[in-house]
């Protein structure tokens, strides 16, 4: 009997470590990707504290240097002046008002539009929606030519109306709104109705406190998307004045034999994940629970 005891014993064991080992791999590989993704941030990092003879060797250092305050006091203050670019300030300012616009113009027009289809009957509603639902096959990209004629014609190049107005139509944002709600019980609507609430007021008191979390969800996701638009801000804003952060990032880099300021280049390239990084933390909570949750 103890020599089976003993002969059992090692099963438990081995059992433990293989449970071990498929807990550690995963944390390992995580760790990894990790690391493959923070390594050229923390590069850029390091390369916006050092000059510029320091980044040109071979290899740069890879540890932070002495000239961060007055690397990121340049690029805020005055810019790139090899590149005539405006100060860091002056782009981060352009950006900020391009994200918030057209984030919050894609969630006013997106809710109320969702709104209108599932709590109005009205003739041809679905064709309606079906029409909002057909662009999402037509990118920026592919109706450029005609957005641009028609915001020319307006007037409206070099504005922020102009760099904000054409992309706030979102026939996603449309569809996940309508998505949830169709999942509203019916019987709010009828008490509602029992109550003489308006349209409006239903909006108002019962709608829109039910959607804060998708509303949460997609300030995130339209703001990074707002944030990192390049191709209208490129063609809509030909003075520089309104250059977003990211035209400005490009515009800071030489071609050929051109002098590039590297140092500022990398500082001001740090200065533009920081607003995205910033709403992703504090709204992170809200982000995860417009995903999944159900109950609302």
């Amino acid at each position: 009997m103890a020599q089976a005891a003993d002969l059992a014993a090692p099963a438990p064991l081995a059992r433990a470590r293989a449970i071990a080992a498929a807990d550690w791999l995963p944390h390992a590989i995580l760790w990894v990707g990790i690391a493959i993704v923070a390594f050229p941030i923390y590069l850029t990092l390091v390369a916006s504290t050092l000059t510029p003879q320091e980044i040109a060797q071979a290899p740069m250092p890879l540890l932070p240097g002495g000239e961060a305050w007055h690397n990121y006091r340049t690029a805020l203050l005055e810019g790139a002046t090899m590149r005539l670019s405006p100060p860091v300030l002056v782009m981060m300012a352009n950006s900020l008002v391009m994200a918030l616009g057209i984030t919050f113009g894609k969630i006013a027009v997106s809710i109320l539009s969702a709104y209108a289809v599932v709590f109005f009957r009205f003739p041809l509603r679905m064709v309606f929606f079906w029409m909002i639902f057909i662009t999402l096959m037509l990118p920026v990209e592919v109706r450029i030519v005609p957005t641009y004629a028609v915001v020319s014609g307006l007037g409206m190049i070099n504005t922020y109306s102009g760099l904000v107005v054409p992309l706030i139509a979102s026939a996603t944002a449309t569809l996940l709104f309508r998505q949830f709600f169709l999942t509203i019980p019916d019987e709010y609507v009828e008490a509602a109705k029992i109550d003489g609430a308006s349209p409006m007021r239903f909006f108002w008191d019962v709608v829109l406190p039910l959607s804060r979390t998708n509303i949460a969800a997609l300030f995130v996701i339209l703001f990074i998307y707002g944030w990192n638009q390049y191709l209208w801000p490129l063609l809509m804003a030909t003075d520089k004045n309104l250059d977003t952060i990211v035209i400005g990032i490009k515009k800071m880099i030489g071609t050929g034999d051109a002098l590039t300021e590297w140092h500022l280049v990398m500082a001001t390239t740090v200065l533009a994940m920081l607003p995205p990084a910033l709403v992703v933390v504090l709204m992170q909570r809200w982000f995860v629970k417009g995903l999944i949750e159900t109950e609302k």
